[in-house]
Order: structure tokens, then C-alpha cells, then sequence
């Protein structure tokens, strides 16, 4: 595989995000409906181990189909990637560092640190995908990627 030229394909990044992440809370507001329990103040909540199953959804969502298909289903159905700088396949490892910065990427400020990292670094890269040396490429766009 090779990389030809870094672009930040912010729409797509953006959409796919927006997808992933409506996933993950419509699934997290199914399992709370579900077995969630009604606390003091009327309101259902999940809470120790019965909110482990959360995490799981999450870790295999996002963390375990991104190292194993390079991206997440939204990603995925998007045409984008996510590789090494140099063009190879990420790892569990990479998929980790990238996810665990997730919170500061996408949460503060309502992924306004993501937008500025994207928009401003060489490689277009997030905090999250700086650490793990990773890059989010579209498959479809011959200009920027080629797979050989």
C-alpha cells in the first residue's frame, strides 16, 4: 500500500464519527432501557459490573474492528482507512492509542481539538492517531492512496 498524498477528507472523517458514535450511544440507551435499574432519583441507571457489557460494545466496536478491518462499519462503508504513516496496516496496538484518546479528540469541546489537530498538522492526524502514527485515508481516491 502506498500513500501518496495526505488529505484531511474532514466531511467523511466527521460523518463516519457522527455514525460510529450513534451507534454506540443508541446502543448504550437500549442496554440502559433494558437493564437499567430506576435509582433514587427515578432515573435508570447501569452501574458496576452490570455496566461492563458498555465497555465491551464499545472496546469491540471501535477499538477490535478498526485493527482488524482498519476501520470501524461507518468508517469502513465511508471507503476510509485508517494505516501507519508509512502506509501499512495498523495493529491492535495503533487501534488502542488511537481510541484511547477518543475523550480529548472528540469530547472536549465537542471534537473541537480533533478539527484543529486535522486541520493544522502535516499529516492531517488527530492527537489520538499522532500517538499511534496512524493516518485515515479514502480507498477510492486514486490521488491519495494506491494499493499495491
Amino acid at each position: 500500500m502506498r500513500i501518496y498524498k495526505y488529505k484531511k477528507n474532514l466531511p467523511k472523517r466527521i460523518l463516519a464519527t457522527i455514525i460510529d458514535y450513534l451507534i454506540i450511544f443508541l446502543i448504550t440507551y437500549v442496554y440502559i432501557e433494558v437493564f437499567g435499574k430506576i435509582n433514587d432519583e427515578g432515573v435508570k441507571v447501569v452501574s458496576n459490573l452490570s455496566a461492563l457489557p458498555l465497555f465491551l460494545v464499545w472496546f469491540f466496536y471501535i477499538v477490535v474492528i478498526e485493527a482488524i478491518y482498519g476501520g470501524t462499519l461507518a468508517h469502513q462503508a465511508l471507503n476510509l482507512k485508517v494505516l501507519t504513516s508509512k502506509g501499512h496496516e495498523i495493529d491492535f496496538g495503533n487501534a488502542i492509542k488511537r481510541r484511547l484518546l477518543d475523550p480529548i479528540d472528540l469530547i472536549v469541546l465537542f471534537g473541537l481539538p480533533a478539527f484543529i489537530f486535522v486541520s493544522t498538522t502535516e499529516r492531517h492526524q488527530r492527537l489520538g492517531d499522532l500517538w499511534a502514527d496512524a493516518v485515515i485515508v479514502d480507498i477510492t481516491d486514486m490521488e491519495q492512496y494506491c494499493e499495491s
